[in-house]
């Protein structure tokens, strides 16, 4: 069975920082990333990552405050989110494709994801 779960969500201040995680069981992935959904908003394309992991996509939301990064050995990707803002707020989704092998249209292409993990940042 193929799944993919995400943890590290939580509250944290302001200017702080959280590091998600997505494990995936079943079969390995070529793209894996993150987006995102905040109350009332519309599903935000964060990040992605190929499976070698030398080529990444960042939305410009994020950019520079935000690194994607995945452990293939152990199936997992991460993001590492610095200098967090109240905007930063949504339920954080792991997304996984199985050929897809381009970044930038994941959600499109995506085969799995997480059920998410909430992100709240506080003023």
């Amino acid at each position: 069975q193929v799944q993919l779960v995400e943890s590290g969500g939580g509250l944290v201040q302001a200017g702080g920082s959280l590091r998600l995680s997505c494990a995936a069981s079943g079969r390995a992935f070529n793209t894996m990333g993150w987006c995102r959904q905040a109350p009332g908003k519309n599903r935000e394309f964060v990040a992605s990552i190929r499976w070698s992991g030398a080529i990444t996509y960042y939305a410009d939301s994020v950019k520079g405050r935000v690194t994607i990064s995945r452990d293939n050995a152990k199936n997992t990707g991460h993001l590492q989110m610095n200098s967090l803002k109240p905007d930063d707020t949504a339920v954080y989704y792991c997304a996984a494709a199985i050929f897809y092998s381009g970044i930038s249209d994941l959600p499109q292409h995506s085969d799995y994801w997480g059920p998410g993990t909430q992100v709240t940042v506080s003023s």
